[in-house]
């Protein structure tokens, strides 16, 4: 009998379930800390003005824009604080890594939960312009959205 594959094969289903449990940790680490940096100053004094505000405002509508505006320095610290938003970096989601991009995804996706227009279809259209997202980009993005149910 010649060769069988069934050892080689179960060691790499093995090696790619490890390398997949380390994607879940960090994804599950960054679950657990997401948006701490809100819950102390600078920060959660104007989120506390702010955040009621922007719940009454349609997504990337002017006057949300607007709202934004108010929390400066608030902002900018969160922005510098949380690599799951595009802000942190130079060049953007281009400098984000994958974990980086799904906890950005989930962000948006939570967030649209706050409004009563939310609509992440909507926010992914909104924040493609916003952060110059290439069209093979957003169709990752758009099939992950379908892909969790989260329309």
């Amino acid at each position: 009998m010649g060769y069988d594959s069934t050892n080689d094969t179960n060691e790499h289903r093995k090696q790619v379930n490890k390398l997949l449990c380390d994607v879940r940790l960090d994804l599950r680490k960054r679950g657990v800390y997401h948006d701490l940096s809100k819950l102390g100053e600078p920060e959660k004094e104007i989120f506390d003005i702010v955040t009621p505000k922007l719940k009454a405002l349609t997504y990337g509508s002017e006057e949300y824009r607007e709202s934004l505006k108010e929390m400066g320095k608030a902002l900018e610290h969160h922005y510098m604080k949380n690599r799951h938003h595009p802000e942190h970096f130079k060049n953007g989601i281009d400098d984000m890594s994958l974990l980086d991009v799904v906890e950005m995804l989930a962000d948006w996706k939570a967030a649209t939960l706050r409004h009563a227009d939310g609509d992440i279809i909507k926010s992914l259209d909104i924040n493609r312009k916003r952060f110059g997202i290439s069209n093979q980009f957003y169709k990752i993005l758009l099939n992950t959205i379908n892909a969790l149910g989260w329309r």
